[in-house]
């Protein structure tokens, strides 16, 4: 009796104390606005990417949506498309690297965000990871937290020198504003 009551006091001291020492504290933010899936990016490489660097353009589209957001509610949805032409291969679709873009919300508003992002594929998954802040436009301040996931099995076999990408798209796509 005496080891069970003793038991049931020490998980209730760790409860309380966890309760205390890792709650988060009241100043840590409110989410700004939050887009879920079919929120998707699509990159198309011309020529195809191989193994070996080459120069290449690449076009992106990527659309955020649907959007919610108590701060805009007006905004719903948003659109980021580029073309660039750069010297890459399949190897670089993999590791961490930066990126600043711009969003342009259903409303006209823009969002321009900067971001750290990581880039891997594994059991058969491809999963981008980004974190930053927005610099400027609507929101401008908030945090940045996005999400993108897709197959790997393209750049899995590109990498084993065994394939090509001429494409790379990535249908499930979150994006998170959190003021701070």
């Amino acid at each position: 009796m005496r080891r069970g009551l003793s038991i049931v006091i020490a998980t209730f001291i760790v409860w309380v104390g966890s309760v205390f020492f890792l709650a988060t504290p009241s100043s840590a933010g409110v989410l700004d606005m939050t887009c879920t899936p079919p929120t998707s990016v699509l990159n198309s490489y011309s020529p195809a990417l191989t193994l070996a660097p080459q120069t290449v353009t690449v076009s992106t589209t990527a659309l955020y949506g649907p959007c919610v957001s108590l701060s805009q509610p007006a905004i719903t949805s948003g659109t980021r498309s580029a073309s660039v032409t750069t010297t890459t291969s399949c190897a670089d679709l993999l590791g961490p690297g930066t990126f600043t873009y711009t969003i342009t919300w259903n409303t006209g508003q823009t969002s321009t965000l900067s971001t750290n992002y990581t880039r891997v594929a594994a059991g058969g998954v491809y999963t981008v990871t980004a974190t930053g802040v927005v610099t400027a436009g609507v929101f401008a301040g908030d945090t940045v937290l996005v999400n993108y996931t897709g197959p790997s099995t393209d750049i899995t076999l590109c990498t084993l020198g065994l394939g090509t990408v001429s494409s790379l798209y990535l249908p499930l796509g979150t994006l998170e504003l959190t003021s701070v």
